[in-house]
């Protein structure tokens, strides 16, 4: 999700919440900020964050691939990137406003793409097909951020945050919704305000999503017929304008959450207890966990990309499945 380029619906809201002038915006400095000694159990003291890319508009969605490279998206370049290690970039594709990204359980690339307003699957040519554009007829708001359920499906949520100025919202809500193989798509909650990251537990038990307009996560018990009972709220992440919102989040193998948030990456604990925080140099949108051993996260923040060698492995659902008991 970027600031306020391209929106309709949010303008008001980012206008409020997201960065909408860097150069109003003070120097920041990557750092660690311990809230519980818990917290240097995911990170060691001396981590030190690397850049991979820059020159970047604004980035988001990053997918790890295990043979070695990671997919970017730029919601300003309107460009998904394959970046390599070293820093180098090749376009993929030219779309309007991509957005969060994942694989799916074959190994497909799965794209929020905001301006088609669409759940799409992209090849590794760049061709594109579109899964999904509605419910019960009616268009999708501008599909955020997407991931693999227990079960092998598509989760994904729809704020109005990218809604292209000038298009209709025509869903009376922002939704979260299931998208199964056979392309039936399900409404699992509508009442968040702004929902946008979403991650699975290892176990497959719980499914969490942020509300980036309440700044707040919320989790759920995941049903074994893919459906959600008993949501409340997990966490808060308070914050001033422009210090960053709950947005794309990940977890590790032992539950722990990283979302962002004011500040770069709140790191909480499966209770729910806010262990600390990755202060980062750019605001990030998003992150996911990469490397050889899935220990290193990969963060999509405003103009670059960054790696950071963590302490702990990461769940990864398109190559680890959750098991759902």
């Amino acid at each position: 999700m970027k600031s306020i380029f391209g929106l309709a619906a949010g303008l008001v809201l980012c206008a409020d919440l997201f960065i909408a002038d860097s150069s109003a915006i003070p120097p920041r400095e990557f750092g660690l900020q311990a809230n519980a000694p818990q917290f240097w159990n995911l990170i060691s003291k001396g981590a030190k964050l690397e850049v991979v890319a820059k020159g970047f508009g604004f980035t988001e969605g990053p997918v790890w691939d295990p043979a070695g490279f990671i997919y970017v998206s730029d919601e300003e370049q309107n460009k998904i990137y394959k970046v390599s290690e070293d820093g180098q970039k090749t376009e993929l594709i030219a779309l309007g406003d991509p957005d969060g990204s994942t694989y799916d359980q074959n190994h497909q690339l799965i794209d929020c793409a905001s301006v088609l307003r669409a759940i799409i699957r992209i090849d590794s040519s760049g061709k594109y097909v579109v899964l999904a554009d509605r419910f019960e007829g009616k268009k999708f708001n501008s599909p955020n951020d997407v991931v693999m359920g227990p079960d092998g499906a598509i989760y994904f949520t729809d704020p109005t945050l990218d809604l292209v100025a000038g298009e209709k919202q025509e869903l009376p809500f922002q939704g979260v919704f299931r998208l199964d193989a056979a392309g039936k798509v399900t409404l699992l909650t509508k009442e968040l305000t702004q929902p946008n990251g979403l991650a699975f537990s290892p176990d497959g038990k719980k499914f969490y999503v942020d509300d980036s307009k309440q700044r707040n996560i919320r989790v759920y018990e995941f049903q074994p017929d893919g459906t959600l009972a008993n949501g409340r709220i997990f966490g808060e992440e308070p914050g001033g304008r422009g210090e960053g919102v709950p947005d794309g989040m990940k977890i590790d193998r032992a539950g722990n959450l990283y979302v962002t948030g004011p500040g770069g990456i709140w790191a909480w604990s499966p209770q729910g207890e806010h262990l600390g925080t990755i202060l980062m140099p750019e605001q990030p949108a998003n992150l996911a966990w990469g490397g050889a051993n899935l220990d290193t996260l990969y963060l999509t923040a405003t103009t670059s990309v960054y790696k950071l060698k963590m302490s702990t492995r990461g769940f990864v659902p398109y190559l680890e499945p959750a098991k759902h008991n």
